[in-house]
Formats: structure tokens, sequence, C-alpha cells
């Protein structure tokens, strides 16, 4: 029995580190019990969730057990004798030598960081940096992925939310009002061109019934009236195509009732 103990507690030295198989059995309970906590803890806290809900949750969690398991195996090196100090001084020392390499990945963690706290980005959410328009399926500490309506991937370093303009077309919810611009000879019977505008977005199946679309007379242009039909939607990560189709619904309807789409025009005098 004493070689049994004296096996799981003899110190074996390594490097300058001392440990031993009591020491690591002990480790890798932890280990496997703040795990089992970790997942236990997610469970309950997203058992009433929304599918959609828990993925924009899912960053949270992950943030939360890389902090746990660093947390984790800080102790267990410093149980080992491992100098943490001396650790956190050489880091700073490296970080100073290679800083100017390492600023833009620093950058993107605390962006990361940001993300999470403010909760200004989820998983789900369509978002625009620099004109480009993705819906977001996975945020880590250093990038955000999203896919575009092309199925292409967006690798976002998360350091853009500081340094340019983020647009977050679903923060105040899905449905999202979209615009159709069109102009109109002057002479036109304005209001047979606004009943064909409403009657063409209520006819299309993806537009929302309330709020109902509406009709802007925008201006009065140099060679043409030019209005606007404004009309709401539940997924805006589709609205590119379904605005196309409404282009293409105005240009036949205009053809069917002779209404002139105007081109500009110069008058060119000669002397």
């Amino acid at each position: 029995m004493e070689r049994f103990i004296d096996f799981f507690t003899k110190n074996l030295s390594f490097g300058g580190l001392s440990f031993n198989l009591k020491l690591f059995l002990i480790f890798l309970l932890v280990f496997f019990a703040a795990r089992l906590i970790l997942r236990l803890f997610k469970r309950i806290v997203s058992r009433n969730f929304t599918s959609e809900r828990k993925g924009k949750f899912k960053p949270i969690f992950g943030f939360i057990n890389y902090s746990v398991y660093t947390i984790i195996v800080l102790l267990a090196l410093q149980n080992m004798g491992v100098e943490l100090t001396a650790i956190f001084a050489a880091s700073a020392a490296l970080l100073v030598g290679i800083g100017f390499a390492l600023q833009t990945f620093f950058q993107d963690i605390i962006s990361g960081v940001f993300i999470l706290i403010d909760q200004s980005v989820h998983v789900g959410d369509i978002i625009e940096v620099d004109g480009k328009v993705g819906k977001v399926e996975n945020i880590t500490l250093r990038t955000t992925r999203a896919v575009t309506i092309d199925n292409k991937v967006l690798v976002i370093p998360n350091h853009l939310y500081l340094t340019n303009t983020l647009y977050n077309w679903t923060e105040n919810g899905k449905i999202t009002r979209e615009r159709v611009a069109v102009s109109v000879a002057y002479g036109t019977d304005v209001k047979l061109v606004t009943k064909i505008l409403i009657d063409i977005a209520e006819g299309h199946s993806a537009v929302l019934k309330t709020p109902a679309p509406t009709v802007l007379f925008q201006n009065f242009g140099e060679s043409s009236l030019d209005f606007e039909i404004a009309f709401s939607l539940k997924n805006s990560f589709k609205a590119v195509p379904i605005q196309s189709d409404i282009r293409f619904s105005i240009y036949e309807a205009f053809a069917e009732y002779q209404i002139e789409i105007p081109f500009p025009q110069r008058v060119i005098h000669s002397t």
C-alpha cells in the first residue's frame, strides 16, 4: 500500500519542473469536471432559447470556456513550480520586440471581446462592412465569418469593427424597409404610377402586408418625375433578387400602360 501511495506522490523533475501522478490526475479530474459543469451551465441557461438565440449566445459560451480552461492551465503550471510572473515578464519583453507584428492580432482579440460584451453583432445578423453584405455564421475572438448571398465566405478581422462603420441590418429586428427607385416622363399620370407601384409591391409573395408598401414622389428631375416604392421584407438577405423582381414587373407594367421611362436629354446649340 505504501509503495502504491509513494508511486502516486513521488515527485518527478524535468527541466526545473516538479510534478507527480497525483497532481496529474487531479488536473485531469478538475479539467473534466470543469468541462462537465460548463456543459451543464450552457444547457441550463439556453434550455428555453430558440435555435437562433442559441446561435447568438454561442460566442459568449465559447469565451467563458476559453477563460475557465486558461485559468485551470495557469493554476496547474503554478503547482508544477512554474513562475508565472517570469512568464508574463518574458511575454511582455517579447511583445515589445514584435509588437508591431502582433498589433493587428491583438486589436482583433480586443475587438472580439468588445463584440461579445456589448452584443453589437450576433450569429444570424445581416451586416455590411466596406460595402460587403453577409449573414454572420460564426464569431470568434479574432474574426467574424459571414456568408454572402453568392454563398461566398467573408472572413472579417474583428478590428474592422473599431476602424470602419458597421451596418447591422437586423439589430432592430428581422423586418427591414427596402426601396426601388423609378422615373417617368413629365406629363405621366402620377396617380396611375402610384397605383401600379403599389399593386406590384403588394403582389410579390415576399413583401409583407404590414407595414404596407408606400410610394414616395421623390423629386422633379431635369427630365423625369422621380418616384420610389418602399416595402417591408422579413428576410433582408434576399432583398436584391426581390428588388430585381419588382423592377422587372415595373418595366412590364409601364410598357403595358405606355408609360415612358425617360433618359437624360441634352440640347446642344451650335453657332
